[in-house]
């Protein structure tokens, strides 16, 4: 019988779109190194709105094509040196974004739309790059005035991955206040998600659960792996392990380095 997060893995293909969330965000840490085992390969990631750990791995691993997103860092733990590296060799497209073109992208496939308009990047280096987002004068405007706007294209990817504290039984999620992982979930067809438990009852009919509660609609399947997130913390469950996200940071400053990190983390991922 496939393993849970094996299955879950499956259903991730190569070029396919994958939001992935922010380090304390609900990072799906051991579906990824499912992912990475299954050898899964040109994908485009959107960070929402950033990436670190999860998507350094990824890149590494050789996995990204094409990367969507705001930033990319290891925190405390410093840069992210597999992303770094592929940036200045040109193994990954970069699409530069800010948090809010990113959050703006996905709203406007949550509604259906083809764009949302917003302001804040006029004139800067970040839209210079983004030929894809488009500049137009405020068609609502009550003069002739300029007053440029710019529309950021709706994101759709074509799944969306994360963690989460816990599930029921009838594949609704609890999410707390991340709305980001709603959004995520709103703007994709498929939403793998990974708790670390399940829960005995209808999270949708407590009124203390109910308000943060991704309801099943949005979820294609569910996965329990205790402790998913590590190295990386989970809100309200633990924190992350500092000493292990120093280590990766270290041993993934070289291609020798990243490689016999990998080999020993990825077995232990599917123990």
């Amino acid at each position: 019988m496939q393993d849970p997060l094996g299955r879950l893995a499956a259903q991730i293909g190569s070029g396919m779109k994958l939001a992935v969330p922010v380090d304390y965000g609900g990072v799906p840490m051991a579906l990824t190194r499912a992912i990475i085992a299954a050898g899964i390969d040109d994908l485009h990631l959107v960070c929402v709105p950033t990436g670190g750990m999860q998507v350094d791995m990824m890149i590494g691993a050789g996995l990204v094509k094409t990367i969507e997103t705001s930033a990319v860092s290891l925190g405390e733990a410093g840069g992210a040196p597999q992303f770094n590296a592929a940036v200045r060799a040109g193994r990954v497209a970069m699409m530069d974004a800010t948090c809010p073109a990113i959050h703006a992208g996905l709203l406007a496939a949550q509604k259906g739309v083809p764009f949302v308009p917003i302001r804040g990047l006029i004139e800067t280096d970040v839209l210079a790059n983004r030929l894809d987002w488009c500049v137009i004068n405020n068609p609502m405007a009550d003069d002739t005035g300029d007053d440029p706007i710019v529309l950021i294209p709706a994101i759709h990817p074509d799944a969306a991955i994360f963690h989460a504290p816990m599930a029921d039984r009838f594949g609704n999620v609890w999410i707390g206040r991340r709305r980001e992982l709603a959004a995520m979930a709103y703007s994709t067809k498929t939403t793998l998600v990974t708790v670390e438990r399940m829960f005995d009852g209808d999270l949708m009919a407590d009124e203390m659960t109910a308000a943060g509660t991704l309801p099943a609609l949005y979820v294609t399947d569910v996965a329990v792996a205790a402790r998913g997130a590590w190295p990386l913390g989970l809100w309200g469950e633990y924190d992350g392990d500092v000493a292990e996200q120093h280590r990766y940071a270290q041993a993934a400053r070289t291609p020798e380095g990243f490689a016999a990190y990998m080999a020993s983390d990825v077995r232990a991922g599917a123990a």
